[in-house]
């Protein structure tokens, strides 16, 4: 009997929405019923190979009315009440996975923060307190010197600006510090910078900070409850202020600082807000710990926080819009998918949660992933698909998601021990930062 179940054959036809060469023939085919997708993957390869004698081997994933095969084929068919009787329309997309693990960029303390949003090099923050710019795997190019306790978030400003690239950290120490560098500098050892603005204003660690888009605010959520929204554009004026102090600074020049603002009356008020800043406005209504901001549209900020509550605000108003409460501590929060509108967080548990806010009167996720062995510390979604994104975990893990199955697409195991931060980079690379003190890049993922 078990041999009459292998030799159980169904009607299949391949189709795909990649180019060439990775057509096969338009043709119905009649293959084994228990078929794998690691099979399935065997059988588009043939045909491909049949087609172009210099084909390479490549995994592909396997689509049936929309959902991702993850299941024998007639066990899915029979799971998803499709007939077998008909011929099975099977697309093949190229499998979401790393094809190349680099080096790890090795840093003095734990990687807490990463952000890898502008393709020309990657942000990370570091328990040893400074920020480092890295061109890739083992390049370290600047180093954001300043803060006095440990970095645990940062942001890159403006990613699609010039050369003079803003960024922000924030820290422990209770600040936020706002640093410009030159990305296309050509150094032989790092440059060490200082912060050009120290924004203060929290009563505690500074747990996250995010960027509006257009790059003239930034905001940031702490333990003290809080979010607090801060100005970060300068005048050129500003900027020349900011280089003469260091220029006196530098010449040892006697005359204080203070002095000279005295001296320069009006204008005085400009450099002293290049140095120290002041939060314009701050958004109350948390309980706990604000352990994550996203700001992905100019009126709207969100916040995941330990009081186990994702909260939607309006930057006008400081009124809070919307909460979703979830029953743990959240650590981390992101907004992306299908119409920039899906809310990811994850916390003190090994599930990803997904909520659709256009969809009132529930606060029940639509998604949750459970694949984790601990709490989960940061999910992204990718920043070109409706499906895709990545979470990591205290497990040591980086997992790879598609809405379109329960299963993760890949697992990444490159650290040692808790992963504390991820990102996507470049669009096909995935970076981490964990306990371990490695910045760890995996490159060569193909994202539909």
């Amino acid at each position: 009997m078990d041999g009459d179940v292998e030799e159980r054959r169904v009607q299949a036809r391949f189709i795909t929405k990649l180019k060439p060469p990775y057509k096969v023939p338009y043709t119905s085919i009649a293959i084994p019923a228990n078929v794998t997708r690691f099979g399935l993957s065997t059988i588009v390869n043939s045909l491909l190979k049949a087609g172009n004698d210099e084909w390479e081997s490549q995994p592909f994933d396997f689509l049936i009315d929309g959902e991702l095969v993850r299941l024998p084929l007639e066990q899915f068919v029979l799971a998803k009440g499709i007939s077998a009787e008909k011929v099975l329309e099977i697309e093949y997309i190229r499998a979401v996975a790393p094809q190349k693990e680099d080096e790890p960029s090795l840093h003095d303390d734990w990687v807490s923060a990463v952000d890898g949003s502008c393709p020309r090099f990657i942000f990370t923050g570091c328990y040893d307190s400074f920020g480092r710019v890295w061109k890739a795997a083992g390049e370290c190019t600047h180093i954001l010197e300043g803060h006095r306790d440990g970095i645990t978030s940062v942001t890159i400003v403006n990613p699609e600006g010039a050369d003079s690239v803003t960024v922000a950290t924030a820290s422990k120490d209770q600040s936020l510090r706002l640093w410009k560098f030159d990305t296309e500098e050509h150094l032989d050892q790092p440059a060490k910078i200082r912060a050009f603005k120290v924004l203060r204003g929290h009563n505690a660690s500074v747990q996250s900070v995010a960027a509006q888009a257009s790059g003239n605010m930034i905001c940031s959520g702490s333990w003290d409850c809080t979010i607090n929204l801060w100005r970060t554009n300068l005048s050129d004026t500003e900027g020349d202020l900011v280089s003469i102090k260091k220029r006196k600074v530098k010449n040892n020049v006697e005359e204080s600082q203070m002095e000279v603002i005295k001296n320069l009356t009006s204008v005085a008020r400009v450099c002293k807000e290049a140095i120290t800043g002041e939060a314009l406005s701050t958004l109350v209504g948390h309980t706990q710990c604000v352990s994550a901001v996203h700001w992905p549209e100019h009126s709207t900020i969100y916040s995941a926080s330990w009081d186990h509550s994702v909260r939607r605000w309006d930057v006008e108003t400081g009124k809070d819009l919307s909460n979703i409460f979830c029953g743990k501590a959240l650590n981390c929060l992101h907004v992306g998918g299908e119409g920039s509108s899906l809310i990811a967080a994850g916390g003190s548990d090994p599930i990803l949660r997904i909520w659709d806010p256009r969809k009132p009167g529930t606060s029940a996720p639509i998604y949750q992933f459970s694949s984790h062995n601990s709490w989960i510390s940061a999910c992204k979604w990718h920043a070109k698909s409706l499906f895709h994104l990545l979470s990591a975990s205290y497990d040591g893990k980086v997992m790879l998601w598609d809405l379109r199955t329960a299963w993760p697409l890949a697992i990444i195991d490159s650290h040692e021990d808790k992963v504390l931060c991820a990102d996507w980079w470049k669009g096909d690379s995935v970076i981490s930062g964990g306990v371990d003190s490695k910045l760890c890049i995996s490159s060569g993922i193909y994202v539909q």
